[in-house]
């Protein structure tokens, strides 16, 4: 279970950093960044927040709903930050990434002293200092929190998105491969969210051709 032992190994505003949404097909990358400005937050966040995989949709959503209620009490402050499918196709996944990141981190009330970034990866010219930490959503607050935040922000992006295109099953399948979105896009091809430099899609289009 998350603690505040990463936290504690840094001086000042330190706050978390995880995305949402690398390996889907279609729709942005999305990130949350959290900074804890006061750790006497509602218990049954505390007792509950975890790496938003391992909680269930409801319970992330409780989550969520819990940490806005915590933003609003001036318990802590978060930031979102996307980066589209075109400027995936642009940079590349990984660099989107990181663009979706630092945008998340810039959206803060504050400006971190430190930002605990989940994963191996560090981002170069971020706006702040950062380390990484592998499996960092299961071992931080902040970054679960962030985390969570990420993922269920982005969920109800893809609910929206399935009201556009209602054939691909978007609310259910976050835009992830699923055999259901292979043969909507077999039957109704590529929409302009997708992910056109995934090798899925670009061997549709290429098929199309």
């Amino acid at each position: 279970m998350p603690n505040w032992d990463i936290e504690n190994e840094f001086q000042g505003n330190v706050c978390g950093v995880d995305e949402a949404g690398r390996g889907p097909w279609v729709g942005p990358v999305v990130a949350g960044a959290v900074i804890f400005l006061n750790r006497n937050i509602n218990s049954e966040l505390l007792n509950s927040i975890n790496d938003s995989k391992k909680l269930s949709a409801k319970k992330r959503e409780n989550m969520y709903d819990l940490l806005l209620a915590e933003e609003q009490a001036g318990h802590i402050t978060y930031g979102i930050g996307e980066a589209s499918a075109a400027e995936i196709d642009e940079l590349n996944i990984l660099q989107a990434t990181f663009l979706a990141m630092k945008r998340a981190v810039q959206k803060l009330k504050i400006l971190p002293s430190h930002a605990l970034i989940d994963g191996n990866r560090l981002p170069a010219d971020f706006c702040c200092p950062c380390s990484c930490h592998i499996g960092g959503d299961a071992l931080s607050y902040s970054i679960a929190a962030a985390s969570i935040l990420a993922k269920v922000y982005r969920d109800n992006l893809l609910k929206k998105l399935a009201l556009e295109y209602p054939e691909y099953g978007f609310e259910k399948n976050a835009g992830y491969g699923t055999k259901e979105h292979i043969e909507a896009l077999n039957k109704y091809g590529v929409t302009p969210q997708h992910r056109k430099s995934y090798r899925p899609i670009k061997e549709i289009l290429e098929a199309e051709k």
